[in-house]
């Protein structure tokens, strides 16, 4: 499985990127205009910065359950170590202005949700939501669609700045407002189908094949389904960023109105 390497550079949009590593050793990085989280996809290591380390225990791998991780601010020095064997990790970054500190996130204390019902069921772990954790600008969450399952669904977008306010939890937030976002997905398990289509903001049209390792990137457009092939769960990340900032960091979004109605047939 290749590494992955997103920067905002390479992805030609302003804030959000995403790597992936994988050592037995240790690995070093400069986190230079970006604050990061270090998350482990499997295996356990620890993350210094400083004459400050955390010990992040990880998981099996991204089925076993929520993991946790530690935030890294700008302009810092990193230092990963892998403890007792080979340890994956994802960064997701966002550009960004202020110099928060570095900090631990505990897996005890991520929010999971049960969102949808039926054939459109699935599982969001909200890391790094403005709800359950501070940063400049990013935002970060899980997802794992059984297999056979939609995700992403109804379809929706972040690609404009609406009033409103805001969402809460997860990609697909709680409806009011929205809030322009770049969004990258990154994918295990497998092999599943993503689509993105076009919305006011601009032309796109993704119907693709994912499998472990894979990205797509979500500059503007309408996202979902997320189709989880029968007998293959399905996880990916979310990374999202936009302009705003701290406080006014918000998940908010909107449907595509076709299939908005969608979402009131799981209200119990």
């Amino acid at each position: 499985m290749a590494d992955v390497d997103i920067t905002p550079e390479s992805a030609g949009w302003r804030y959000a990127g995403l790597w992936t590593a994988a050592f037995a050793g240790s690995h070093t990085f400069f986190t230079a205009a970006d604050e990061a989280i270090v998350l482990p996809l499997s295996g356990s290591c620890t993350v210094r910065v400083g004459g400050q380390e955390f010990l992040l225990q990880g998981r099996l791998d991204v089925f076993a359950g929520a993991t946790d991780f530690a935030y890294v601010p700008r302009d810092s020095m990193v230092t990963l170590t892998a403890n007792g064997g080979l340890c994956r990790v994802a960064v997701p970054t966002a550009r960004a202005e202020a110099d928060l500190p570095f900090r631990y996130g505990a897996r005890d204390g991520v929010p999971i949700e049960q969102r949808g019902a039926g054939s459109a069921a699935r599982t969001v772990r909200n890391f790094c939501v403005p709800e359950s954790f501070d940063t400049d600008r990013l935002l970060a969450v899980e997802v794992i669609t059984p297999g056979g399952n939609w995700s992403s669904w109804p379809p929706h977008k972040h690609d404009e700045n609406v009033g409103g306010t805001g969402g809460t939890g997860g990609t697909e937030g709680t409806e009011g407002g929205e809030t322009a976002k770049e969004e990258i997905y990154y994918y295990e398990g497998g092999p599943a189908y993503q689509r993105v289509y076009s919305s006011a903001a601009g032309e796109i049209d993704v119907l693709r094949e994912v499998v472990a390792g894979d990205v797509v990137l979500i500059p503007y457009g309408y996202h979902g389904p997320t189709m989880a092939m029968p007998g293959y769960d399905l996880y990916y990340l979310n990374v999202l960023a936009g302009a705003d900032r701290g406080a006014r960091r918000s998940m908010a979004f909107s449907d595509d109105p076709r299939h908005a109605w969608v979402r009131q047939t799981w209200v119990r």
